[in-house]
This record gives structure tokens, C-alpha cells and sequence, in this order.
């Protein structure tokens, strides 16, 4: 597994320096923001696996940061420790009414601080709620937002597939492999962003296939938009050779060379304005179907 992608955000320098290098340590990657509005920008950017949230900030505070993500469809799941000075119950309870998993006091002990954030990683982990890799929604959440999405209209569901990656991790290791699939999760959701809304939602289903749900509206031009960026962006993961010759070469088991091509982005899109849907399984499955066509 990768390392686990914390956000602190903290505007006491002290504090968030001692966080950073404390988590650092413990193999952690750490990332700083001193204002919520930092912290809802760098969120959208690289999606963390648990955010420690310090109540008063400078711009908006805590409670307001967490209102923002939970209101998301695409940050709603991170979990949130918060970290504040106050011990009142009744800020605890605000806190935990927002959708904090936990609440820290300060001065708080570091090593208890430390559990909280390994039980909250590893609780959203057991639950199938994201992806150790991306950080992106899996499992249990897509499901949940299919069945949200199946009582609305003008929606469209992207289900999403990088062709040929098997290869690509056969001839550069799977750490290549999670860096690449981890580039694809930061491109689909900057490219989300440009025009994105609130309810719109990005998730990764499993190993190389993600998924997305949008406006019907603007499915199509989204999927022009993210093959096109993906097809050429992803280059840049290939030597120079591969780059040049346009495939990997391959050697099966009796030593026979094969030549593989190189990583494409794959899209198929269903909506209610395009399918009869009866269950959220016929929504997976005939979005699948309509990716596989572009192998024909």
C-alpha cells in the first residue's frame, strides 16, 4: 500500500510544523494548510485519506470547513479529527453533528493523537469506503451514490477504464502502476473542476476502473475532454524508447517477445435519458458494456 495522505489544517506554525514532521516519521505523507479555504482548495486537488481540522482559523472556521466537505459528493467521506483549544460539550457535540469522526483537545498527547488517526484511516478502509491508493470514494460509497442518483434525473454515470495497464505494470512494476493510477484520480477531478457542481461524484471501483457521476448535459464533452488529456498525459509515465516505438515489448512464458500499445483512456456513458435502469447493478453493467464497444 502507498503511504496515507494526511491534511493538517492548522494556522499555528508550531503546531502544524510539529505535525508534519511527527507523521512524516511514522510514514505518513503530509501535506499543511493554514486557512479552510486552503484546506477545501488542496482537498479538491489531491483528495487526502483524513484531514486533522483545527477549529479556529484565521478565514472560515473548522465547523464551516467540515459543513463544505460533508455538502460535497466528492469529499463527503474523508474522515475529519478535529483539533481544537476548546473542551466545551457542546462544541463537541457541534462538531460531531457536522460529521467529525473524532475531537482532539489541545494540548493534546501525540501518540493518542497518532492511534485516533490509524483507526479512522483504517475503520474508513474496513468499511470499504475509499481506496487505499487514490483516496477516492469505492465500494459501499458508489453504491450509496447510485441509488441517490437513480431517484433524480439529468444525471449521467462514466464508467471509466485505463486499456492496457495490465501491461504497463508487467513491464514497470507496480509502483509505476500506483503512481499511474494515482495521476488518473488527480486528472479526473481537476478536469471535474472546471465546471464542475456539488453533487457531482468521482470514485474508484477497483484497481484501474473509476467512476464518475455528472450532469447528463455535459457527460459527453467531459469524456472528449479526459481521454483527450489522458492520452497524451499519460506518455510522460513511459521511457523514451516506449514513447517512441509506441507499444512495450512483453516476454511470455516461453520467451516469444509480444508488443503491447500503450495505456488509453476507455468511457462508457449511461443515463436515464439513455437506459431503463431497475437496480444500480443494470446501471454498472450497461455502462460497462457501452466502454467495451470501443474495443470493437
Amino acid at each position: 500500500m502507498s503511504k496515507a495522505r494526511l491534511l493538517v489544517v492548522e494556522d499555528d506554525l508550531d503546531i502544524s510544523n510539529m505535525l508534519r514532521i511527527y507523521f512524516s516519521s511514522q510514514g505518513y505523507d503530509v501535506d499543511l494548510a493554514p486557512r479552510g479555504t486552503d484546506a477545501l482548495e488542496k482537498t479538491r486537488q489531491g483528495m487526502p485519506h483524513l484531514i486533522v481540522l483545527d477549529i479556529m482559523l484565521p478565514d472560515i472556521d473548522g465547523y464551516e470547513v467540515c459543513r463544505n466537505l460533508r455538502m460535497n459528493a466528492r469529499t463527503s467521506h474523508i474522515p475529519v479529527i478535529f483539533l481544537t483549544q476548546k473542551d466545551e460539550r457542546s462544541d463537541k457535540l457541534a462538531g460531531l453533528e457536522l460529521g467529525a469522526d473524532d475531537y482532539v483537545t489541545k494540548p493534546f498527547d501525540i501518540e493518542e493523537l497518532k492511534l485516533r488517526v490509524q483507526n479512522a484511516i483504517a475503520r474508513s478502509e474496513r468499511e470499504s469506503l475509499t481506496d487505499p491508493n487514490t483516496g477516492l470514494p469505492a465500494g459501499r460509497l458508489i453504491e450509496d451514490q447510485l441509488r441517490q442518483s437513480m431517484r433524480k434525473q439529468g444525471w449521467a454515470y462514466m464508467d471509466i477504464r485505463l486499456q492496457h495497464f495490465d501491461a504497463f505494470k508487467d513491464a514497470y512494476g507496480f509502483i509505476a502502476g500506483n503512481d499511474v493510477l494515482r495521476f488518473t484520480a488527480m486528472l479526473l477531478g481537476e478536469e471535474l473542476d472546471k465546471d464542475g457542481l456539488r453533487d457531482d461524484f468521482l470514485g474508484n471501483a477497483g484497481g484501474d476502473n473509476f467512476v464518475l457521476i455528472t450532469a447528463q448535459a455535459r457527460a459527453d464533452a467531459l469524456k472528449a475532454r479526459i481521454c483527450q488529456r489522458f492520452n497524451e498525459e499519460v506518455l510522460t509515465h513511459y521511457n523514451f524508447i516506449d514513447r517512441q516505438q509506441g507499444f512495450v515489448q512483453l516476454s511470455k512464458t516461453d520467451g516469444e517477445m509480444v508488443k503491447a500499445p500503450l495505456m488509453k483512456l476507455w468511457v462508457g456513458i449511461v443515463s436515464p435519458e439513455t437506459h431503463v435502469f431497475s437496480d444500480i447493478r443494470e446501471i454498472t453493467e450497461l455502462a460497462a458494456e457501452e466502454r467495451r464497444k470501443q474495443a470493437v
